[in-house]
């Protein structure tokens, strides 16, 4: 019986000793998808041709030929990024029979190290939300609790790694959805530098903050998707040069000396007494290897998630104005209708949370109200990015918990917005800024991971993730109920 419970460096290691074969693990991979996921509900489609993409690996393997880094590893990838001849739904009603025509990057440099994908997996609509509650197909489910939310809007990347369904996954983060499920999940989940990693074929919600990042077992196997997928592409215009860095050189460097700010605004109140306690205990076993730790004042923290959908909600109004079902869409004949009262009626396929976005996005841009409310976010953007660029004059990183609460149960939040807006107090700072940020798995209460959150400045991602691991080996977690 295989290991699927493997980190991918682990995976790597034993495919190249030859204990495991890829046909093998993901043969086993598929069996442990059919056990489990019908309770889960991580994944929207899984890909029919993946034990032949595995046993075209063994045979490359066999032959000598050069193979890529992945040797076969079952990756999962959120439904809003292009897999040419695959369905790209971003769990819409809207895109149901969406084909996608192309490749997005990541999914260019994950072929060419022979990854193999696994399956879409499972998402808010659109990544509006934060719960995996609005998926047009049905929430996702938490590995560790099933009543549970497992957190979004990444939810089906979070649960298929936790619950041992692929090895890892990519998800997309706009204002917290890799880290919020990777905490929520118990698994690590990194957003890093915007920019560091192309957008092109991730189907846009809000470009000027999103960026794909991947969640994993381990901080080394983020380091070592990190090293295949980033990099400049011409495609897009705003990914940066890294200089061919490698991430895992150097991740066991450790963090003495290195100063760490705490976000005072992160643990304020409202936060859950238990994640308070793991944060505390965060700090001294970072301070116990050799980190200078001091609260650190972040006062427009308070104002980001208002900023932050105002500013997201702007930008998805004007990239969903292209679901209009005339390019893209479902079946739907034109008929009887004139222009604006067809795309009314075609845009019934939105669910609620995205309906309430365009429309919020409509509005708070519009004449007589930018001023109050569109130029307004983006003062606060503008003053929060001066304040953490201070902060990291003083400190190295930054700390917070990833979410002030532990997930809740389904169906407890989805009738109040502003209630579950406040659950991304902790990880739209992040995004606002362009800053790196990553979720480490801590603690475990009432059976629920806790993840605690690192940030770093603009292009540390080095160092960011050396921290990470050394917090990381700082705990031992029980494994996964399921």
């Amino acid at each position: 019986m295989t290991n699927l419970k493997i980190s991918a460096l682990d995976y790597v290691e034993q495919i190249q000793n030859g204990n495991i074969s890829a046909e093998d693990f993901v043969s086993e991979t598929v069996d442990r998808i059919k056990k489990v996921d019908d309770t889960l509900h991580a994944f929207l489609s899984v890909n029919d041709d993946v034990i032949e993409q595995a046993r075209a690996i063994d045979k490359k393997i066999k032959s000598g030929d050069k193979v890529g880094a992945c040797y076969g590893m079952p990756i999962s990838i959120k439904d809003n990024m292009c897999i040419k001849g695959s369905k790209t739904t971003c769990a819409s009603k809207m895109l149901e029979n969406f084909v996608a025509p192309y490749d997005a990057t990541v999914i260019t440099k994950l072929k060419q190290q022979d990854a193999v994908f696994i399956g879409k997996v499972n998402m808010d609509e659109f990544a509006m939300g934060l719960t995996t509650e609005f998926s047009a197909y049905g929430p996702s489910k938490n590995p560790w609790n099933t009543d549970c939310i497992p957190g979004g809007s990444s939810g089906g990347s979070a649960v298929s790694v936790s619950a041992f369904e692929c090895v890892t996954s990519l998800g997309s983060d706009t204002g917290g959805s890799v880290r919020n499920p990777a905490s929520f999940c118990g698994v690590v989940g990194y957003k890093p530098t915007y920019g560091l990693i192309s957008r092109y074929g991730l189907i846009s919600y809000a470009n000027s903050i999103e960026q794909i990042g991947p969640l994993t077992r381990t901080v080394k196997d983020s380091a070592f998707m990190l090293n295949m997928i980033c990099g400049l592409d011409s495609n897009d215009n705003t990914t940066v040069d890294n200089n061919s860095e490698d991430y895992l050189s150097g991740i066991d460097s450790g963090i003495e000396g290195k100063k760490i700010g705490i976000i005072k605004e992160m643990i304020a109140d409202g936060t859950d007494p238990a994640v308070l306690s793991s944060t505390k205990d965060a700090i001294s076993k970072l301070e116990s290897l050799g980190a200078i730790c001091e609260e650190i004042s972040i006062d427009m923290v308070k104002y980001s998630v208002a900023a932050y959908y105002t500013i997201t909600a702007t930008e998805a109004g004007s990239n969903l104005a292209r679901y209009d079902n005339l390019r893209y869409g479902y079946d739907f004949p034109v008929e009887g209708y004139e222009f604006n009262s067809y795309i009314a009626k075609a845009r019934k396929n939105f669910g609620p949370e995205v309906t309430r976005r365009m429309i919020i996005g409509g509005f708070v841009p519009s004449a007589g109200h930018a001023g109050k409310y569109f130029l307004k976010a983006m003062k606060v953007k503008s003053k929060l990015t001066k304040e953490v660029n201070e902060a990291f004059k003083k400190f190295d990183l930054l700390i917070a918990p990833t979410v002030p609460i532990l997930p809740f149960k389904l169906g407890e939040k989805i009738d109040d917005p502003v209630s579950l807006f406040l659950v991304d107090i902790n990880t739209v700072t992040a995004n606002l800024t362009g800053k790196p940020a990553i979720s480490v798995p801590f603690a475990i209460s009432n059976g629920l991971p806790i993840g605690m959150q690192l940030f770093a400045n603009s292009m540390n991602d080095k160092l960011l993730l050396q921290a990470a691991h050394a917090l990381e080996n700082t705990v031992k977690l029980p494994e996964v109920p399921i």
